[in-house]
Order: structure tokens, then C-alpha cells, then sequence
């Protein structure tokens, strides 16, 4: 298999070193990142400038761009064929529920799988993670699964693993994205210049993460595998909009 790895912590990141080290042993692996932490870029393409595309001593291709402009040029000039697979992560932290919306680690899968390749992106399930080869363990069985039977339909997984020894994971289950509560307030500071700054507060503790979501998985230390979609259409509100404009 030929297999694309992104992320949005940065090439240098140990998630992103630690999937390529694990990946490589079963698969030609190319890897292009950006060249510095882009948390948070979501889908954002760079349209106002060009962009530059360097090879770091790993031999990892490196962009001064976000996540998706690394997948988006990989796919659409770099790489002389198409890979079977994209992989995004390790992302240093969870992305599930309403992170999927700002996550650049689930935007850089995205846009392999909305240029027509099948695409995972894997997530910690905190900050600060230790267990990043638990996650790069997992993946590895996902693409060895993918590699006996296939997907039926284009696919797009976000998947989040415990931060734990894999030997104490309690499996794996599929999952659908839970709900957070409103984020925290923004944290408002002074600059020496007596400036006024602000931080984007943190985001909302679980207020749907019952049975049946990836909150619920994590807390119960299983690997969520959420398939996901592009289409943000709203269908259940078409008639009702239909009506509203008539009326």
C-alpha cells in the first residue's frame, strides 16, 4: 500500500514520528505536514499566497501552510500517484464531538477523502499524551483490516484512542460524535503595553456523551471509530424551510 500521513501539530510532532515509524514497516509511506503547529486551522485552504514545500533531514515534506493545503498539494502535485489511504494524527489531544468542526487534524483527513481516497484521522484522547504508540498500534490494525476486506462506500473515520498502555484498551467500538457544552469564556489579559489580549477559552466539558458516543467510549477506555460526513445539509429542515418561505 502507498499510504499519505499529514497532521496539524507539525512535522516534528511524536504523534506524527511515531505513526510513520509504525506505518512504515507495512506500507510506502510519504509524509507531508506543516511546517508548525496549526491546531484549530480546520479546512482553511491558503489562497493569498504561495505556498513553499521543503524536505526535512527524515525525509518528511514540510509546508508553510495549514493541514489541508498539505493534503491538497500532496495529492494534486507532489506525489506521483495517488495513495490508497490518507492518515492524519497523531493529534496531542481529543477531537470529538463539536472539535471535529475546528480540528485540523480531521480537516487534513477530509481532504483526502473529498479528493476520493479512503481517510483516517486519529486523535489521543488528551493533551500532553504519553501513549502515542497505543494509537499508532491501532492505526496499523485499521490499514491491515482495510487491506483484507475494503471499504463498501467512500469512507471517512475519526478515530480517538484512551491515552493508555494498549494492553489495558477494552476494545474498540464505533461510535457517533457526542455533544459539548457552550465553550468557556474567552480569557481576557493585559499586554506590558497595557494591550488588551484574548484567549480562546476552553472548550465545553461533555453535555451528550451517553452510550453510543465517543465521549462514552474514551471514558470507558475503548477506541471510538466515528465514521463522518461532509454534506452539512440540514434534509430534515428542507420542508420546513420550503414552508416557511411560502408561507
Amino acid at each position: 500500500m502507498k499510504i499519505l500521513l499529514s497532521n496539524d501539530d507539525g512535522y516534528f510532532a511524536p504523534g506524527l514520528n511515531i505513526l510513520a515509524e509504525h506505518i512504515a514497516k507495512i506500507a510506502d509511506i510519504t509524509v507531508v505536514a506543516p511546517e508548525r503547529n496549526r491546531s484549530g486551522a480546520s479546512n482553511s485552504l491558503t489562497l493569498d499566497r504561495p505556498l513553499s514545500v521543503k524536505k526535512a533531514s527524515n525525509g518528511f515534506f514540510y509546508v508553510n501552510g495549514t493541514p489541508t493545503d498539505c493534503v491538497h498539494i500532496a495529492l494534486t502535485g507532489l506525489m506521483d500517484t495517488m495513495p490508497d489511504m490518507v492518515i492524519s494524527g497523531i493529534n496531542d489531544g481529543a477531537n470529538m464531538g463539536d472539535d471535529t468542526i475546528y480540528s485540523g487534524t480531521v480537516a487534513a483527513a477530509m481532504e483526502g477523502y473529498l479528493l476520493g481516497i479512503p481517510s483516517i484521522a486519529v486523535s489521543m484522547s488528551q493533551h500532553n499524551s504519553t501513549h502515542f504508540e497505543t494509537a499508532a498500534r491501532v492505526a496499523v490494525e485499521l490499514i491491515q483490516h482495510y487491506q483484507k476486506t475494503g471499504f463498501s462506500s467512500p469512507t471517512l473515520l475519526n478515530v480517538n484512542v484512551p491515552d493508555i498502555p494498549y494492553e489495558a484498551l477494552q476494545g474498540r467500538t464505533v461510535t457517533r460524535l457526542g455533544k459539548r457544552h457552550k465553550a468557556e469564556p474567552v480569557v481576557q489579559l493585559k499586554t506590558p503595553r497595557n494591550e488588551t489580549v484574548y484567549w480562546v477559552g476552553a472548550a465545553g466539558q461533555p453535555n451528550d456523551g451517553g452510550l453510543g458516543t465517543d465521549f462514552h467510549a474514551i471514558a470507558n477506555q475503548q477506541v471510538s471509530i466515528s465514521p463522518i460526513q461532509v454534506d452539512l445539509t440540514c434534509h430534515a429542515q428542507l420542508n420546513d424551510i420550503k414552508q416557511w418561505l411560502s408561507s
